[in-house]
């Protein structure tokens, strides 16, 4: 189960606060967390979750904010003028919508411009696209608390449609 999978590995890696706009790809993520060490904080808009996430960290918290990677745009300034000047760390796990087989075609837009825009704002990330390749978030997730970055990861419509 890719949701519990995912989860898994965020507790695993301290997670211990997610901020999250809703988006149904990642509605299971929040199912599997009820239980767990992990507070969950629904927001109304992406950029309050970076705000929140900043509080967060400067709390001594692994705060996740997880969104849909179309309201990537709605928190760029606040990444780049509060998370990123005050170094900050803070991971974002984004559905990837917009790729092949969208069945939402104002979704296609964004899903392309999210991986480029990542890259201007100097903020790594890694795109998963199967199941084998979960793994891949343990140590990214890792480093990025490590070392006080920015980062992303992309899940990609194709890692749920893998186990239907």
């Amino acid at each position: 189960m890719i949701d519990k999978a995912v989860v898994d590995i965020l507790e695993c890696q301290g997670i211990n606060i997610i901020l999250s706009v809703p988006c149904n790809l990642l509605t299971g993520i929040l199912e599997q967390i009820k239980g767990r060490r992990i507070a969950h904080v629904p927001v109304c808009r992406e950029e309050e979750g970076i705000g929140i996430a900043a509080g967060a960290a400067l709390a001594g918290k692994r705060p996740l904010v997880m969104m849909q990677n179309s309201g990537f745009g709605n928190c760029v300034n606040a990444l780049m003028s509060l998370t990123a000047f005050y170094r900050l760390p803070l991971f974002m796990l984004m559905s990837h919508r917009g790729g092949p087989g969208e069945p939402i075609s104002a979704q296609v837009p964004m899903g392309m411009a999210v991986p480029r825009l990542l890259q201007a704002l100097n903020i790594d990330y890694i795109s998963i696209q199967k199941q084998d390749t979960l793994g891949q978030l343990k140590p990214f997730i890792e480093e990025t608390y490590e070392a006080g970055l920015i980062r992303a990861a992309l899940l990609s419509r194709e890692l749920w449609n893998e186990t239907k």
